[in-house]
């Protein structure tokens, strides 16, 4: 198996990187899977009212930021259920927040660095990885687009491409998920620590005709993805027998008053 065992750094500088290429596609071939019998893979329940389907459609691609937060997030969900993944060209991604969003270590496949031959090495995980994302070091042209296309709908792979000013929006994708407006948490007037980050993600598909946004803590508090609540909830009114006592009233009710 390759995952963080068996690592597949693609490095330009690296004498050895035909090598390299030619391991990680026996490694596939001995890894060899049937097409997925799945049309949606999951998401995060934070992000269930994102896409129309509440998941990530199958043998497409889609347009994300290029945050490692937003990365993690959405490969969580699909992770934990036992899927495969693999991240292309995205060398400072963390094995740590990799696995406090609760992603299976064993089933990460990360190729750091491939330069050039990005598209090489996505093209060839595709073949037996349901869920990859890509950080596309050059713009690919467009014939190359439509054979690795035509290689995710016949593998039933799902492709997620971050949105870098060189390369804009992924051509023939499904939909772009986008991260605004963060926020962090934590930090005083010259003291604290960061604690989390609030953000809106937005999401549009083809078929829909306006976005739809969520806001989540992305990191929470815990390093996963958690859903930004209401930060008070009004409590219910004390009954009048109790308004009326006022010092005699129970100590744990004057308490729960005073928290109000």
């Amino acid at each position: 198996m390759i995952g963080l065992d068996a690592l597949a750094s693609l490095s330009p500088a690296s004498d050895s990187r035909a090598g390299e290429v030619l391991r990680l596609r026996r490694e596939i071939s001995r890894m060899q899977r049937r097409r997925s019998e799945h049309t949606l893979l999951p998401l995060d329940p934070a992000f269930s009212a994102l896409l129309p389907e509440e998941g990530l459609q199958t043998g497409t691609s889609y347009t994300v930021s290029p945050s490692p937060s937003l990365v993690l997030a959405l490969l969580s969900a699909a992770s934990q259920k036992g899927h495969w993944c693999a991240v292309v060209g995205m060398p400072t991604l963390g094995v740590e927040a990799a696995a406090a969003f609760g992603i299976d270590l064993a089933r990460l496949i990360l190729v750091p660095d491939p330069g050039e031959r990005w598209l090489a090495a996505t093209s060839a995980l595709a073949e037996v990885v349901p869920l990859i994302v890509v950080h596309p070091a050059t713009r690919a042209r467009d014939a190359d687009v439509s054979r690795l296309s035509a290689r995710l709908r016949d593998r039933g792979c799902t492709l997620l491409v971050t949105e870098t000013p060189g390369t804009g929006r992924w051509p023939q994708s499904e939909g772009t998920i986008r991260l605004q407006d963060p926020h962090w948490h934590g930090l005083g007037a010259g003291w604290g620590l960061l604690s989390d980050c609030t953000v809106t993600v937005t999401a549009q598909t083809r078929h829909t005709s306006r976005p739809s946004s969520v806001q989540v803590r992305l990191p929470g508090g815990h390093g996963a993805v958690e859903t930004v609540g209401a930060e008070l909830t009004a409590l219910p009114a004390l009954p009048p027998e109790i308004v009326g006592q006022g010092d005699s009233a129970p100590p744990e009710l004057l308490r729960w008053a005073e928290a109000g």
